[in-house]
């Protein structure tokens, strides 16, 4: 089986598109969410597929609503409601395609998202997109955890987020996020963000994401770290989130509005011959 790919990536948290209609489905077999689930595993594998924080299955446009359509899988096969980096990617590859000029709006597991292209020269592009109303579920909320219970706040962005304050990131937060993806307070997991206030307008992030663990950078993970601390009056709008690879732009008006890049990498195809 071939499976032709895009590589793209949104401030190094970085995925694989896929044109839905280009992924071969075998007739005699019902269940075509499982053989994606098995896919996305091995080609976001980083030894042995291509390697990627997650897989995007991209439809053309089907009606006069949106410039396209995208299905995201994590890298562990899970499906994933949204990705604020990986919907800028979609955005390239559909801008790419001819598919989209100015504005570009995609539908998503999290319902349509606008995204305005601001820059492009080659294959990288800048675009602002439409987060949407962050809804805060919990202020503050002590989670109980094996190393003592810790204060977060809770968040829908589109997708499940738990933001947990921090001093410094010296300790192991990448094992705290992982126990937090997985608490049985989740039943669908969660994604989970360690946010360090710098200023009142800048915060330093270090992101967990459910489904494909450590990430550079996460669009869904910026958002709900600044709800956060402009929920708890530390930081003020505009926001500039500092992640490993580099910085973000949130400003928040009734939605939240996310600058960010995406750049276009590698074309190529897969060769995956095994599904039973």
């Amino acid at each position: 089986m071939k499976i032709p790919f895009t590589k793209a990536h949104g401030a190094q948290n970085d995925f694989l598109l896929t044109w839905r209609k280009d992924v071969p489905e075998r007739p005699d077999h019902d269940h075509h969410e499982a053989d994606h689930a098995a896919i996305a595993r091995a080609i976001c594998h980083r030894y042995t597929g291509v390697g990627a924080d997650g897989w995007m299955l991209v439809d053309p446009p089907f009606d006069s609503e949106a410039n396209g359509a995208i299905q995201l899988y994590n890298s562990d096969g899970s499906v994933a409601e949204i990705s604020g980096n990986g919907t800028r990617c979609a955005a390239a590859f559909l801008n790419y395609h001819n598919l989209a000029k100015g504005t570009v709006r995609i539908r998503t597991g999290a319902g349509i998202k606008t995204l305005r292209l601001l820059a492009h020269h080659g294959h990288e592009y800048e675009f602002e997109m439409n987060m949407g109303e962050p809804e805060v579920t919990a202020k503050s909320f002590s989670l109980p955890l094996s190393g003592g219970a810790r204060d977060v706040t809770l968040l829908w962005v589109g997708n499940p987020q738990c933001a947990v304050p921090v001093e410094d990131f010296e300790f192991d937060w990448r094992a705290m996020g992982a126990e937090i993806e997985r608490h049985a307070h989740f039943p669908n997991r969660t994604n989970v963000s360690f946010v360090k206030v710098v200023d009142a307008h800048t915060i330093d992030v270090r992101f967990w994401e459910r489904g494909a663990g450590e990430t550079m950078s996460s669009g869904t993970g910026s958002t709900g770290a600044a709800a956060m601390v402009i929920a708890r009056g530390l930081v003020q709008s505009p926001v500039h989130v500092l992640t490993p690879a580099g910085t973000l732009e949130i400003r928040f008006e009734t939605d939240a509005y996310l600058i960010g890049p995406a750049e276009l990498t590698v074309q190529g195809d897969f060769f995956f011959e095994k599904l039973g």
